[in-house]
């Protein structure tokens, strides 16, 4: 079976022909940057050093020719031909945080907006479903397909687990949650989940300020990591950039006040509206909120920006950060909604 030598740090592991680095990597209990798992973010992107690799399916736009010619690798879809070394950036032991799957029962449907639904469900009494705050979990639907959403609760409030769900027309899971296709989603209704997934957490290690990037439902695993930061009193500064089409994208504004009026010295607050009409008497900063954060922050040198929601958003997010605000590449921490119903 072939091994794969992972940088920094020198950890071994073995491979098995079928299964993805990555998937190796956390059976061995090594955590590396992922999203997807289906060469779609590039989150899980690093570099060969040595060996050769094949590649399952993924968009060529994540991981251009020019750059595998280079030796970058997206290890969600590589697998080694025979031993390999591989360099990944923030590598970290997975811990106590097993993937399980296991069945929940909806407990709350909460009609938020004309297309977002916060759903809350619960585990069976004798399980716990440990996670870090903004890690994401899969649905697994009766034909196998699964529905990747991130929890919105952290860790330490998990009674019931929260997940914040936009309608995606002719989608099969949402069509059936917002009563558009038979039998629609009810209350009590039992479903198979496997989680958690993702690297989109608070590297509490740092002490630099933040800079918290959310579009429309991208607002979820935000939330998490906020309120995980209020009930552990992780006082780092963080401004809060949420942008939306319309006002009413931005369907717990109320909440995010609320931490700024409690804890006015750590928290800021700026929403972003795109497309406002008249009628919503908009007075607010609009246009990308992204390119909002360039304007308020034109040098990033210092921070960590935690970023989460439509991949175009993500991606310019990134890109320009990097190039025109010198956010350091490492200090980028973002879950893309790339997955089917995310």
């Amino acid at each position: 079976m072939p091994q794969v030598t992972l940088e920094p740090g020198g950890a071994t592991f073995e491979c098995a022909a079928e299964e993805s680095i990555l998937s190796a990597a956390l059976r061995a209990g090594y955590l590396i940057p992922y999203g997807c798992k289906n060469g779609a973010c590039g989150s899980c992107k690093g570099t060969l050093k040595s060996g050769e690799l094949r590649y399952g399916a993924y968009q060529s736009s994540t991981l251009p020719e020019a750059e595998r010619v280079q030796g970058k690798a997206l290890f969600c879809v590589a697998h080694p031909v025979g031993d390999v070394v591989i360099e990944a950036r923030d590598v970290r032991k997975t811990g106590d945080i097993v993937v399980k799957t296991m069945p929940c029962r909806i407990e709350h449907l909460d009609r938020v907006t004309d297309d977002v639904m916060i759903v809350r469900f619960k585990l069976p009494s004798s399980e716990r479903l440990l996670f870090r705050a903004g890690q994401y979990m899969e649905f697994i639907l009766k034909d196998g397909a699964r529905r990747s959403f991130s929890m919105a609760n952290a860790p330490h409030d998990d009674a019931l687990i929260e997940l914040h769900i936009r309608h995606m027309p002719g989608g099969l899971f949402t069509d059936r949650l917002f009563g558009l296709r038979d039998p629609a989603v009810k209350v009590r209704e039992i479903f198979r989940f496997e989680g958690p997934h993702g690297t989109f957490f608070l590297r509490e290690e740092s002490e630099k300020p933040i800079i918290f990037l959310a579009s429309g439902t991208g607002f979820a695993p935000i939330k998490a990591v906020v309120e995980h930061m209020i009930y552990t009193g992780n006082r780092r500064k963080a401004v809060i950039y949420w942008g939306g089409r319309r006002p009413k994208d931005l369907y717990l504004d109320h909440l995010v006040r609320s931490w700024v009026a409690k804890y006015p010295d750590q928290f800021s607050y700026v929403p972003v509206v795109s497309n406002a009409l008249a009628e919503d008497d908009w007075q607010g900063r609009t246009g990308f909120v992204h390119r909002t954060i360039m304007e308020d922050f034109p040098d990033l040198s210092g921070h960590q920006v935690y970023a989460c929601g439509a991949p175009v958003v993500i991606d310019s997010a990134q890109r320009d950060f990097v190039a025109d605000c010198q956010l350091p590449e490492g200090e980028f921490f973002a879950d893309s909604f790339t997955s089917p119903g995310r």
